[in-house]
């Protein structure tokens, strides 16, 4: 193992200052050439890397299906060495070639893609025997990155544990979401899955495999959680672990007013020890309440949401959930009935679930299982996803959502906006967020037709350009930009840290080309 410690902050201003000076001097470039073919006959390679035009496509397209990127090669490893030695192999080359490590293939942008490189399919080195040992003395897991969450929160319930954080999708890796951040209605409490973290193995660009956390390598672990596969590609995480609750009371509020909305959800984030999920969404008059994320609203009741959206033209629901089991059912039901009396929502729309522990956790499955079968899931998804400052939160609504939104009218598919609390999250860590202490994630996770996607887009660029103008402060999570200049707009102050720590871990510009941060 690789120690990367770094305890002299003067040391790591000179190397940073270095880097700058570096920079300038320096055009930032990844070599692209075409693969050094002659890996295919090496016997460390020769039955594990591929160039089957299968293989090739599979890794060329994403959940996105708006980005067809091909790699020269994919690689099938059965072992975290088969991945450190391609690394290697690429880094001490005369000519470095690109990697990109590829989870489920939920990117929307090519995000995992590696164009004339090599994409590594994490998943080939799932083992059904392996991969996931839980401790219930230390309350945690030490999970094989390739995994799902969906298969973590199976394990772990046999032991009668479960992590804290998720995302509202179980079907991604552990990786894959400890690359970017991991956030859901959970966020606010527990913080996004990043900050439940204790421990890492990450292979670096240099083909060297680090073990990591706060205490030890604490540089490149914080670089890692977030850091968008640019460090490295992470292999095991250590997952914080709790008892797993049985049922969950869900619960579900209609408002028309967009200050009480955000007044009552600013509220419910601020109390301790209350509520274990929080979301919020708006609904468009363009079709029924339900979406498919979920199928929640009794159909006797869905004549009458669908009249208070055509006479508001835009309505905000408040989900909330409290975990239970047989000895608190009593106790929550008074909770949240105490909840209920508290809150702004219109009277009379109010609805409630009591579902178990999985179904809830898992409920996006269910939606995409009805929109598999009815060839509607792989489509073009033109998502955007953005983190916004509380303080500008009514002027998006008026712009965006009053403004855009409606002029439109193509928006399909849930649109969520929720708030989070900024101190769950660890300014070490790669992910770049807003400065206000509270701010919100707002998802437009719509649905196209491969003729109309770029309509999403063009709307796209027309919610980022008005907040731009309004000099809102708004940050993409999930970003994607087309350009080093976007990126380095992306982070702002942050982006010489972010530079240092690429120099410092992958000095070739190797991994995960396909964010093109380093064109």
């Amino acid at each position: 193992m690789v120690s990367y410690n770094f305890p002299s902050q003067i040391h790591l201003l000179m190397i940073t200052i270095l880097v700058i000076i570096t920079t300038l001097f320096t055009p930032i470039t990844t070599n692209t050439s075409s693969l050094p073919w002659n890996i295919l006959s090496n016997d460390n390679f020769a039955r594990k890397l591929t160039t089957a035009s299968s293989s090739v496509e599979s890794a060329a397209t994403d959940f996105g299906h708006i980005t067809k990127i091909f790699p020269s090669a994919v690689l099938n490893p059965s072992s975290v060495q088969d991945i450190t030695d391609l690394i290697k192999l690429s880094f001490d080359s005369q000519s470095s070639f690109p990697l990109a490590a590829r989870g489920h293939g939920h990117s929307h942008r090519g995000q995992a893609a590696a164009n004339d490189g090599v994409v590594v399919n994490m998943r080939s080195m799932v083992n059904r025997d392996r991969g996931i040992k839980v401790s219930r003395t230390g309350l945690y897991a030490d999970v094989d990155s390739a995994w799902l969450w969906i298969e973590v929160l199976n394990k772990t319930l046999e032991l009668g544990l479960t992590p804290v954080s998720w995302t509202d999708y179980l079907h991604l890796t552990v990786g894959g979401t400890l690359s970017n951040g991991g956030i859901s209605g959970q966020t606010f409490r527990y913080g996004p899955q990043i900050s439940n973290v204790l421990e890492m193995d990450v292979i670096t660009g240099k083909g060297e495999i680090a073990t990591c956390s706060k205490d030890m390598n604490s540089d490149l672990f914080y670089a890692a959680l977030g850091g968008l596969g640019q460090f490295g590609i992470i292999t095991r995480a250590r997952i914080k672990l709790e008892l797993a609750p049985k049922n969950a009371k869900w619960l579900r509020f209609l408002y028309t007013d967009f200050s009480e909305f955000t007044r009552d959800q600013e509220r419910l984030i601020s109390e301790t020890n209350g509520l274990h999920f929080l979301e919020g969404s708006v609904m468009l008059d363009h079709g029924p309440p339900d979406n498919w994320r979920s199928t929640y609203y009794p159909p006797s009741e869905h004549m009458r949401i669908v009249s208070m959206v055509k006479q508001h033209r835009v309505i905000y629901c408040l989900e909330v959930v409290k975990y239970y089991d047989e000895t608190s059912q009593h106790s929550v039901n008074e909770e949240m009935e105490e909840l209920s009396d508290s809150l702004n929502y219109e009277r009379g729309f109010v609805y409630e679930k009591d579902v178990t522990y999985m179904d809830f956790l898992n409920r996006v499955r269910t939606g995409e299982l009805k929109l598999k079968s009815k060839g509607q899931w792989d489509v073009p998804h033109p998502w955007l996803n953005l983190f916004v400052p509380k303080s500008q939160i009514s002027r998006f609504e008026y712009g965006v959502f009053k403004g855009i939104i409606l002029r439109n009218n193509i928006t399909t598919g849930p649109l969520l906006v929720y708030p989070m609390n900024r101190n769950k999250w660890n300014d070490r860590m790669s992910t770049v967020l807003p400065e206000e202490d509270v701010f919100y994630a707002v998802g437009f996770l719509r649905s196209a037709s491969f003729d109309n996607w770029d309509d999403y887009e063009k709307e796209n660029m027309e919610v980022l350009k008005f907040c731009e103008d309004a000099n809102m402060r708004v940050i993409q999570y999930l970003p994607y930009y087309a350009s080093q200049e976007g990126w380095v707009g992306h982070f702002g102050t942050r982006w010489n840290i972010f530079l240092e720590r690429k120099y410092r871990y992958d000095p070739r510009m190797i991994l995960s080309p396909g964010q093109n941060i380093f064109p």
